[in-house]
């Protein structure tokens, strides 16, 4: 699989300040990609699937406000 990298903005975070990859903003189909697997981004800025080796990452100037 070709690896890619996803710029986010902090609202496509959820409100742990994570995302799901096989991911639509990634043009994923899943059916055809791999198990869903939760991906923290907002604490670290960037993260990267284990499975297809997608990076998602915090568009820059964006920042993620962990809502308490």
């Amino acid at each position: 699989m070709s690896k890619s990298t996803i710029e986010l903005l902090a609202t496509d975070l959820n409100a742990q300040g994570g995302v799901y990859c096989p991911s639509p903003k990634a043009d994923m189909k899943l059916w055809n990609s791999h198990p869903k697997v939760y991906l923290d981004v907002g604490h670290t800025g960037e993260a990267k699937c284990p499975y297809c080796g997608t990076v998602y990452k915090l568009k820059a100037g964006e920042h993620f406000a962990a809502h308490h």
